[in-house]
């Protein structure tokens, strides 16, 4: 369980609430909307109404006391990259920070943001490679180059073993994980056998699984 100051109570800031909630993590919300932050209050532990920009009330909270800092007042460019260099400098230990543009983006690191969420780019580009192909289910992104598929088992795949595919020494691919019927299978080893209703979850680089699967 961790403690977090989650600034900003609108619509992405109620989600990361909500997600908190369930992970049963402590959540200090502050807002300078009165009714967002009533809306929030049944999924954080406490709420305060306040400006984030005013230093003083920043300071009056002891950020450097929180495991996580998040700034989720994307939609105000001013707004986030005062906050988010406001609460750096008042000692936080880790400031994650939404951007809604490239150049905010760029604009939040230099300005203390440990990281930075940019939720419409990064489920546009989920949307894009997930619907572009039939095969792929799911897709989590590790870095620029390297991701974990959850792809179909192709038609000639279906009972062959992992062993006898041997992906790894062709296409420099580990497939981490089975999953049938919605079951995953976290034990997959040589001796999986793999079926026609199968889903593999496979660690790669993009251009490999591109070349492996034909996407």
């Amino acid at each position: 369980m961790k403690s977090i100051l989650l600034v900003g109570a609108g619509l992405f800031g109620r989600h990361v609430a909500k997600n908190l909630y369930k992970l049963k993590d402590q959540v200090l919300v502050i807002d300078n909307n009165e009714e967002l932050v009533n809306e929030i209050l049944p999924f954080v532990t406490d709420a305060k109404i306040g400006d984030a920009t005013n230093e003083d009330f920043l300071r009056g909270l002891g950020v450097s006391n929180f495991d996580v800092c998040i700034v989720a007042i994307g939609d105000n460019f001013q707004n986030s990259l005062q906050v988010t260099s406001l609460l750096k400098e008042l000692g936080a230990k880790t400031v994650v920070s939404r951007a809604s543009s490239d150049v905010h983006e760029k604009f939040l690191l230099r300005n203390g943001a440990d990281k930075v969420v940019y939720p419409e780019k990064q489920l546009a580009k989920w949307t894009a490679i997930c619907y572009d192909s039939e095969l792929v289910f799911d897709y989590i992104e590790l870095d620029n180059d390297h991701a974990i598929y959850e792809i179909s088992v192709p038609p000639q795949w279906v009972g062959k073993t992992i062993f006898d595919l041997d992906v790894r020494k062709k296409y420099n691919l580990n497939i981490l994980a089975t999953k049938t019927e919605g079951k995953v299978n976290t034990v997959a080893g040589p001796g999986t056998v793999l079926g026609a209703n199968d889903t593999m979850l496979v660690l790669g680089d993009h251009k490999s699984i591109n070349k492996c699967f034909k996407l």
